[in-house]
């Protein structure tokens, strides 16, 4: 029983970290892509 419960609780701990990463990445992204805007606006205004 308590086998099983270990088992689970890795199982769902393995799927929040696979999620967590994607979420970070799309967020690393998300930022990336504003700072070359940011960049092009610049370097359009010179």
């Amino acid at each position: 029983m308590v086998r099983k419960l270990v088992m689970v609780a890795l199982a769902a701990g393995s799927l929040m970290a696979v999620a967590a990463c994607n979420t970070v990445e799309g967020a690393g992204k998300d930022v990336s892509s504003a700072g070359k805007a940011v960049s092009n606006a610049a370097s359009d205004a010179k």
